[in-house]
């Protein structure tokens, strides 16, 4: 499969043309406008190793997420940053692409957190390796990491490396009913604690809060903050990850909105849900909002993404800073002189 990238890569390049690099197109809908000819990752999958005993597993980028996360519960381990499948089709590459993390990113980390290696077939053509499958092999500039959230516009990542974590051995769900107000204030006092806190959600008055870790510091933090025991409350963080839950019903534009935790109510027209310790909002929102959105969440340190729906006329990410957007520009010439991997569907 590699060579047969490398010749529509390099077609592509003589052609002019754009490249849509797609695995599964479970999140087609993400980022801006699609365009170009489709280069399909399915074909190139597989797990290339896994060794239980160092935490880590490499597979190819079109290998189905479902696959990688069986595997890895058969020895009782998790890819701990909850990545959402958003459909059956959901592949490696492009949950690393994606960079988008579950309920558990808060405690755990995010996708970026977890990615030691990977190959990059750059836009020349040519493959690159970086990082490797150990933590200490990082070294310089993390390149590896950097594909995490690039939405595959520096290049096709043909394979990943990837350190996964044990599941926990207990896991409880408790519920609160509290104003959006005490549960930032709640979540932010317990963040600052040594609690076993694996997961949070507030909606419409009621705070759900997910404790995963030993069996006697799960029952400890239990005694010490009461609230309401949830049985089998699996089911309510998968809809949460998968955005099945209620509140992201429905043809009202979602954004979402990347803040500071501590950060207090922000007042804008429609349905807000908190996650992530207070660190992110969605926000269900009329269309043509765009600017005070964006305002009202650049106000208090933080930005604003048109996850879904609406008009992306006006850009899907907030704009960056100049200098950021100058390193942007040269990472994106450095890697993809030509161009073609999925223009615009970032910047």
């Amino acid at each position: 499969m590699i060579e047969q990238f490398k010749e529509q890569i390099r077609a592509a390049v003589a052609a002019q043309g754009p490249i849509r690099i797609r695995g599964g197109g479970t999140k087609d809908w993400y980022g801006g406008a699609l365009q170009g000819e489709i280069l399909d990752t399915r074909g190139h999958a597989g797990i290339v190793d896994y060794e239980p005993t160092e935490l880590v597993i490499t597979a190819r980028c079109g290998t189905p997420l479902a696959e990688i996360e069986a595997v890895l519960a058969a020895q009782n381990q998790m890819l701990a940053f909850e990545p959402p499948h958003f459909g059956a089709g959901a592949t490696l590459g492009g949950a690393i692409a994606a960079g988008l993390s579950g309920p558990r990113r808060a405690n755990s980390g995010g996708v970026r957190d977890f990615v030691l290696g990977a190959q990059l077939l750059d836009g020349k053509g040519e493959l690159l390796n970086f990082g490797g499958q150990v933590m200490k092999n990082v070294a310089g500039y993390d390149v590896s990491r950097l594909l995490a959230g690039s939405l595959g516009t520096l290049g096709l990542v043909t394979e990943l490396s990837v350190k996964v974590l044990p599941r926990t051995v207990a896991e409880t769900t408790l519920r609160f009913e509290t104003s959006e107000i005490e549960a930032i204030r709640m979540l932010n006092v317990w963040g600052g604690q040594p609690l076993p806190v694996s997961g949070s959600c507030w909606h419409q008055g009621v705070l759900m809060l997910r404790l995963s870790g030993a069996q006697a510091a799960v029952d400890a933090a239990i005694a010490s903050l009461g609230g309401q025991v949830v049985p089998d409350a699996a089911g309510f963080w998968n809809d949460l990850r998968e955005q099945h839950h209620a509140f992201f019903a429905g043809d009202l534009p979602l954004w979402r909105l990347s803040v500071p935790s501590t950060t207090g109510a922000i007042v804008l027209d429609g349905e807000q849900l908190i996650e992530w310790g207070g660190a992110q909002r969605w926000l269900r929102a009329a269309a043509g909002d765009a600017e005070t959105i964006r305002g009202a969440v650049r106000a208090v340190g933080g930005h604003a993404t048109l996850f879904r729906g609406g008009d992306k006329s006006a850009g899907v990410f907030q704009p960056l800073a100049p200098a950021v957007a100058r390193i942007h520009e040269r990472l994106k010439t450095a890697f993809d002189p030509a161009n073609i991997f999925n223009p615009g569907r970032l910047f």
